[in-house]
């Protein structure tokens, strides 16, 4: 490039060289930021979190072998070779499915520590535009917690990326399978309860043979009233509880495996030999290797739990209990259990209970119990979250969260969905009465979800990790071998009650995706009708109204443009406010977004209008904060915004700014974005994109780190510090918030077309129809105060 002369250099002044001093590359910077989001834990912390993941994670898992046995052999049990062949296909299946797919590759999927199948999705939609509702912006993608990869032109994974986002079908294809293991999931919800405190409970009747199947069932729903009607005061209460408990459950199944196996049949080991799997499918197979298949399949239940409650703990902390702790203790419970029953055919149907010694019946017994309601715990919890994160991604009609804990923003409480799942699991567990056709639907859920979370790890693994296709066809085959004929096993059991899971799932999958496409067609209806920029400058500064004193908050789904609802308000009332603010909240799809990128502001307009924007982003981890601070945030944006405009103006022409929550004790915002950068309280230090400022309480600016400050900068700084229009529109800004704030919402109603057919009408006009009025109101949501509420309605047909 030839070089430049030095009237050029002449021409640029003294703005240029400002901007060269400050516009330098944050790489170092931004790696530290992007490290303040990866937890590091001490060898002691990790260890303590191992325990501590036993009584959250494992709890489902590890009460597995309370009904396996009994479900593989329904109609009991004619040759030991049959027991060893089921025993081995156990050990191989735990081997290959919880160890192998999900403890070392699964869990490597997660979005910085988020777990589940829309932590999948939300790291797909960063990699490639396949998000159905487009409220993203470039900004989103300069978050220090967007992480993203970049291809090669001709890269296995850039081809990939663009035949996914070619065409329409292919995103709604890809949330159309995220939705089904979702509600998969919330199902497996609802039977994981069902199926292990019925489980437990059954021990009362092995020591009492004459008493009847409807006391047992009776326990089991009062100890499932009494579990959900604990939920609100969250796990973090009782955290310390369920570790300890789970662990004494282990050591317990453990020990008494291992005495079964020297005090019965020790033949049993030979199951750790792979052939046996062969021998027992080839045994099974004209007969009812179907029904074997599904009885296995059980063993693994509680795997999927394992993924979406993986928020609470690191990875290391999980693959160091399950190795160490969770799959020696289950092995040994099902050898032991195969000894037994080797020696003992006709108990089969209590193998569990019937195995225990007499000496620690009642002991055991109680323990089964209680882990069996901390195993119920763990999938309920990992429920409360799959549904934070729908809802956060547009996929849910909008329902009360609580957080729980003040420690663990994953631990939440949402009440409606709990009393929902109480009644449904009372149905399941009185309905059915018995662990077999419970376990037949139990499977079919839980296989499901493992299909799902096998088919979003291909492009996970191809977008994401760059894995070379030999190793992303291989874990899809050996994924594929295992769980292909557990779902044709658990098909098979449809009329044997395989139909609840099914049921419960298109059940919430048409919740879901209703809710979801009105809510896409109600978002592309206001970017259409959006206003111009033209028509509003037409207006003029009053905007063809009385500019009456105070500050007007209009709510929208808009990120960028003036949304329809407000000409439609101000074309039917003679007066809008003196400041107009528009209110965009949005989630995006990242874990979190730091309190310091939360909000942008920018300006609508010429100043004399005092029409801003402000955008603020959360993640689907984030919690909206349900007080009066939020509208103090979005004045304190403002006010801000408006003093860096007028600071920044002269060098730099971007109107566009970060800016992050107040700090405590007073100190001043820190401010970050693509012009203005960060700014400092004199005690902290904060990084920009374009530099390195330091924000002192006399509205100067200084470099932070710079040696020797330029002329220019001491130029620039001087013609600001005398600047006094920024005093006279913060004054105009402060008198208008003493006179009134009133929160403006739009309430589109979504109606179908007279000409759309049946199934959209009903879908629409009743489906949708009734989750609004049913949901919680945007007002609600923000704490907005009725007596300064204002709703704006309108019509859309779709």
């Amino acid at each position: 490039m030839a070089s430049l002369s030095e009237s050029e250099v002449t021409n640029r002044g003294s703005m240029w060289e400002l901007d060269q001093n400050l516009d330098q590359p944050m790489d170092e910077e931004a790696g530290r930021l992007k490290n303040m989001y990866r937890e590091k834990f001490s060898s002691v912390l990790l260890l303590r979190l191992a325990f501590q993941s036993l009584g959250v994670v494992f709890g489902d898992l590890g009460t597995s072998p309370l009904y396996v046995f009994y479900n593989i052999f329904p109609r009991g049990v004619d040759d030991d070779e049959d027991v060893i062949g089921a025993l081995s296909l156990i050990i191989y299946t735990l081997t290959l499915i919880p160890l192998l797919k999900y403890v070392f590759v699964v869990l490597r999927a997660n979005d910085n520590g988020q777990g589940g199948t829309f932590a999948l999705y939300s790291l797909l939609c960063r990699h490639a535009k396949i998000n159905t509702i487009p409220n993203q912006h470039r900004t989103d993608e300069e978050l220090t917690t967007y992480s993203r990869q970049t291809y090669e032109e001709n890269s296995v994974a850039a081809k990939i990326k663009r035949w996914l986002e070619a065409h329409a079908y292919k995103r709604n294809i890809l949330l159309i399978l995220v939705l089904i293991g979702t509600c998969t999931a919330i199902g497996d919800g609802i039977l994981t309860p069902a199926i292990s405190v019925l489980s437990a409970s059954g021990g009362i009747k092995v020591q009492n043979q004459n008493m009847s199947t409807d006391i047992v069932v009776l326990v089991a729903v009062v100890i499932l009233i009494g579990l959900f009607s604990m939920q609100h005061y969250g796990t973090d209460k009782v955290g310390w509880l369920f570790a300890p408990i789970v662990l004494l459950w282990f050591i317990l199944i453990g020990s008494v495996g291992a005495v079964n196996i020297h005090k019965y049949n020790n033949s049993v080991l030979k199951a750790y030999n792979p052939v046996y799997v062969y021998r027992f499918f080839r045994r099974r197979w004209n007969s009812d290797i179907w029904t074997s298949l599904g009885g296995v399949m059980l063993s693994i239940t509680g795997t999927e739990a394992l993924f979406a409650d993986l928020c609470h703990f690191p990875v290391l902390a999980i693959q160091i209990a399950f190795t160490l702790i969770v799959f020696p203790c289950l092995l040994l419970a099902y050898t032991g259990q195969a000894a037994y029953i080797i020696s003992h055919k006709q108990h089969v149907v209590d193998a569990f209970y019937r195995s225990i010694p007499d000496a620690i019946y009642w002991p055991a017994f109680v323990i089964a119990t209680a882990a069996a309601i901390v195993a119920s715990q763990a999938t309920i919890s990992a429920t409360y979250s799959i549904i934070k994160q729908a809802l956060a991604l547009g996929c849910f009609p909008r329902v009360k969260i609580v957080h729980t804990s003040k420690k663990f923003l994953g631990q939440i409480y949402i009440p409606d969905i709990n009393w929902v799942l109480l009644v449904l699991c009372i149905a399941v567990t009185a309905g059915f009465k018995n662990q077999s056709q419970i376990g037949n639907a139990y499977g079919t859920a839980v296989v499901i979800v493992m299909l799902v979370t096998t088919f979003l790890m291909v492009p996970i693994m191809l977008l994401v990790w760059k894995s070379h296709w030999v190793l992303v066809v291989s874990f899809t085959v050996l994924s594929l071998v295992v769980e292909v004929p557990y779902f044709v096993a658990c098909i098979l059991k449809i009329d044997q009650g395989g139909w609840v899971p099914l049921v419960i799932a298109t059940a919430f999958f048409l919740i879901m995706y209703v809710w979801h496409f009105c809510t896409v067609k109600r978002y592309e209806f206001e970017m259409h009708s959006k206003v111009s920029m033209a028509w509003i400058l037409g207006l003029g500064p009053s905007l063809g109204l009385v500019r009456v004193p105070g500050i007007g908050f209009v709510y929208t789904e808009l990120a960028s443009g003036v949304p329809h609802i407000f000409s439609h308000f101000i074309t039917n009332l003679p007066a809008i406010h003196s400041v107009v603010v528009f209110v965009c909240v949005k989630y995006l799809p990242v874990y979190t977004v730091p309190t310091e990128e939360r909000f942008l502001v920018r300006r609508i307009g010429p100043k004399s209008f005092h029409m801003f924007r402000c955008v603020a982003r959360y993640g689907y981890k984030d919690i909206h904060k349900r007080d009066e601070d939020f509208e103090k945030l979005l004045f304190d944006c403002v006010f801000f915004f408006v003093r860096l405009e007028s600071m920044m103006e002269g060098y730099s022409d971007s109107d566009e700014f970060s800016v992050p929550e107040q700090g405590a004790a007073g100190r001043p915002l820190m401010m970050s974005g693509a012009a203005a950068g960060a700014f400092l309280a004199a005690e902290k230090t904060s990084m920009c994109s374009n530099g390195e400022l330091s924000f002192s309480s006399q509205d100067s600016i200084v470099p932070a780190q710079s040696p020797a400050p330029a002329p220019a900068l001491r130029g620039v700084t001087a013609r600001w510090s005398a600047s006094t229009e920024v005093g006279d529109e913060l004054e105009f800004l402060n008198r208008c918030k003493d006179a009134g704030v009133v929160h403006i919402l739009g309430n589109t109603i979504v109606r179908a077309r007279r000409d759309s057919g049946v199934v959209k009408k009903i879908a629409v006009d009743y489906m949708y129809a009734f989750m609004r009025r049913m949901c919680r109101e945007n007002s609600v949501l923000f704490n907005v105060p009725h007596e300064s509420l204002l709703n704006v309605g309108q019509i859309y047909y779709i």
